[in-house]
């Protein structure tokens, strides 16, 4: 009966203040700007993948870019925001790991990064603040 009542006390206790790490992983799973591997991703820009350098550095300021806001993307104009009608050219980036298949749209604009989630069916539409991914990403566009 004490055993009972201690593993009992012991759940209770989890499920009222869990540690740190079981917070952390159950909200990173439900991130809008995960944390990417880059191990597990491909980034194309104008239709030709980044060579490994360029896709760690590309990874990582995407990483470390300050989410700015969520914007919201009405039911039926999901195609509008995966295919908009601009110059732009965006960097493309494709998570493929265990059960993640993602991709991420990310559009340069003067002051911010416009970006497209793409999971699954679900479309997410977000913006992004970054000095280092603007300087990466004007240096590609140069190279076009």
């Amino acid at each position: 009966m004490t055993i009972l009542i201690i593993v009992i006390s012991t759940i209770l206790k989890m499920l009222m203040s869990p540690p740190s790490a079981v917070v952390g992983w159950v909200v990173s799973k439900f991130e809008l700007h995960p944390k990417l591997d880059s191990k597990d991703v491909t980034v194309t820009f104008n239709g030709k993948e980044l060579e490994e350098i360029e896709k760690n550095i590309f990874t990582d300021y995407f990483n470390e870019a300050l989410f700015l806001e969520r914007k919201q993307i009405f039911p039926g104009n999901e195609e509008n925001f995966l295919n908009p009608e601009t110059d732009v050219i965006p960097f493309v980036i494709n998570v493929k790991s265990k059960n993640k298949e993602m991709n991420f749209f990310i559009y340069s604009d003067e002051d911010q990064f416009d970006v497209i989630k793409q999971w699954k069916k679900k479309v997410a539409y977000y913006t992004l603040s970054s000095e280092s991914l603007k300087k990466f990403a004007i240096s590609n566009s140069i190279n076009v």
